[in-house]
């Protein structure tokens, strides 16, 4: 269901009523949670939004998203949990085991097919056609797939393991995932179960002959069917899988058995401890404890992994700096209202001088290497024109048309290839140029038809642009104000032209990396990042119109929450189809600034609002 992206209708905080009413829709579904630990999966006061989307196929999906992770969804009022639930409650659902090379063909959208299970000592948990299932790994049991049983249990057995067993609606590695921190499965020691009681399974195998033959065959031949799936997984056995990216962090013999709340203190000190040792200099204190988190902790967090201190047991940086004040490592101090700085480090601490810098080894490298996702590149920059149908004939001698799209130079050379072939060159004044019945309609507004015959060169070439409908593109000046570019053409033209400004029909063309250009009408819009403030009197920065230049806000929405520590939704733009904005609590233009221009190199002129930053020592 999510193997494509999706495209998001609606993200919203929920209401209190909405939140009871989940609750108890999670005990109905899943009775096997208890109370408290509902209450944790729907927390009572933390944030919980409600993402309204449609998959690929068109499917209505309602998410719940929990602590900037999807911990639910619904499809035509089923619930269901994701990965992330589950690695949290790994036995909420009768789980089945299949090879870990067979993540890859689940991520990819196909269904799971009973040749492909794995069938325990204990035998196959007992399940009806629909029931929820849950789909691990060999040696793990952390589950990485989410889908519903497309027949039961003994019609399994009676098939021969042969046939479509489950219909996978989510997995890890999916786009759902991926809309999460995109942590990896945690490593869970599989459970050594005692065979079931098939008393009752006896009983009625002994009741029908033809069901006891089926069993007879799959005792003798069942084997034989796992072990041709078997012998397909040899050339990626499960140590080479542990090592695979796909299947990463799902090693078969875990030495960490940490929650993952536990593995994230040990992430938030061992980066905090990093920023200090290799960073942070005495020179820079007092420093900002936001500046530091942002600026130096989440720059040392390790390649491939996420640093969320809401994930910690700390929830919050100023409890952590607290405790790491408690240890006597650092100093921090309130120096104006509200705003709290680092004022001191003791770099002789024994947590500091021990700390030691782990260099990744070559296959992990290579691991995160293959896993990176493919780096932003800026379209290019670049100025066009558009042949207009009122210039048809001035432009068709040089086998050109309406709509023909041509560059300034070229422009320019067709004017003075037509002025040379019709030998129109004054021969008074080579500055001059005669002007033809074409040249007078192409060029000249009508009072000027019967007065003006000659032009000098730079007035016909100016004139001849202007009157080109101008192509505005990524590459150009975006958005430029009129003044501006009335200020631009009166250095070339007469201000008695002004009025061929306003007949121009702009359009802009969009050329990203590796992709066939696309042009537009209208002009574009800059990224256009405001201020608003709320009824609880917090500020919050709205970015809109990140789409036109190729960015994801979903995704900038993620990066802005793990580096500003702040809430970041993403909804629908006002007044705008199909376009959404990210709105993130408290003024986060400085963090917008420093990823628009410095890490995906888009030029200035493209983003208005970046003035808005707060100024050094102001709380935001």
């Amino acid at each position: 269901m999510f193997a494509k992206a999706f495209r998001v209708k609606s993200n919203t905080a929920i209401k209190g009523s909405d939140r009871r009413k989940l609750r108890a829709d999670v005990m109905a579904a899943f009775p096997t949670l208890g109370t408290d630990q509902v209450s944790v999966l729907v927390p009572g006061k933390e944030e919980l939004n409600i993402v309204k989307l449609y998959a690929h196929r068109g499917d209505a999906v309602t998410v719940y998203v929990s602590g900037g992770n999807p911990i639910l969804f619904e499809v035509e009022k089923n619930l269901y949990p994701t990965v992330y639930t589950l690695w949290s409650y790994p036995d909420l659902l009768p789980a089945f085991t299949t090879w870990p090379p067979v993540l890859e063909k689940l991520v990819g959208g196909a269904d799971l097919m009973l040749p492909g299970l794995v069938v325990p000592p204990a035998g196959l948990p007992q399940v009806q056609k629909g029931d929820l299932c849950a789909i691990a790994l060999l040696g793990n049991r952390a589950p990485v797939a989410v889908g519903v049983a497309a027949m039961s249990t003994a019609e399994m057995l009676t098939s021969g393991l042969k046939g479509r067993g489950f219909s996978v609606l989510h997995t890890y590695q999916d786009h759902l995932w991926r809309s999460g921190d995109k942590s990896s499965p945690p490593s869970l020691a599989p459970l050594a179960l005692d065979p079931p009681d098939l008393s009752e399974e006896k009983e009625s195998v002994q009741a029908d002959p033809a069901l006891q033959g089926d069993l007879r065959r799959l005792t003798l031949e069942g084997e034989e069917e796992n072990g041709e799936v078997q012998r397909m997984c040899e050339e990626k056995s499960l140590s080479e899988a542990s090592e695979d990216p796909s299947v990463r962090g799902l090693n078969p013999h875990p030495t960490d058995s940490k929650t993952l709340q536990e593995q994230m203190d040990e992430l938030v000190q061992r980066c905090f401890l990093h920023a200090l040792k290799c960073q942070v200099r005495k020179a820079d204190l007092p420093l900002l404890t936001s500046t530091f988190l942002g600026s130096h902790m989440l720059s040392c967090c390790p390649e491939g992994r996420q640093l969320d201190i809401k994930k910690s047991s700390y929830k919050k940086l100023s409890k952590f700096l607290q405790h790491m004040q408690q240890e006597q490592i650092i100093q921090v101090k309130e120096l104006s209202k509200g705003v709290e700085s680092i004022v001191a480090v003791d770099w002789k601490h024994p947590r500091i001088t021990s700390f030691v810098i782990a260099e990744p080894s070559p296959t992990s490298q290579t691991i995160q290497e293959g896993s990176r996702e493919q780096p932003y590149h800026p379209p290019d920059i670049k100025s066009l024109y558009c042949v207009p149908a009122s210039m048809t004939l001035l432009f068709q001698e040089s086998g050109h048309k309406k709509g023909s799209i041509l560059e300034g130079g070229e422009v320019r050379m067709i004017i003075i290839n037509y002025v040379k072939r019709n030998d129109l060159v004054d021969a008074d004044n080579k500055n001059l140029v005669k002007l033809d019945p074409i040249l007078c309609d192409c060029i000249l507004e009508k009072n000027e038809q019967h007065t003006v015959m000659k032009l000098p060169w730079d007035s016909l070439l100016t004139r001849s642009k202007l009157k080109i409908m101008y192509i505005r593109s990524l590459q150009t000046t975006a958005h430029e104000p009129d003044l501006t570019r009335y200020l631009y053409f009166l250095e070339y033209s007469h201000t008695h032209l002004f009025i061929c400004l306003e007949k121009l029909q702009p359009v802009y063309q969009v050329t990203f990396p590796g992709q066939e250009p696309i042009v537009k009408k209208g002009r574009i819009c800059p990224i256009d990042i405001t201020l608003a403030q709320r009824a609880s009197n917090k500020k919050v920065t709205v970015v809109r119109n990140l789409e036109a230049y190729g960015l994801d806000p979903c995704s900038v929405a993620a990066i802005l929450q793990q580096r500003c520590q702040a809430s970041a939704t993403v909804m629908p733009a006002p007044g705008a189809k199909d376009s959404l904005q990210v709105q993130i609590q408290g003024n986060q233009v400085h963090h917008l600034s420093r990823l628009l221009l410095e890490e995906y190199q888009l030029p200035r002129k493209h983003i208005q609002g970046l003035e808005k930053a707060p100024k050094p020592g102001k709380k935001k």
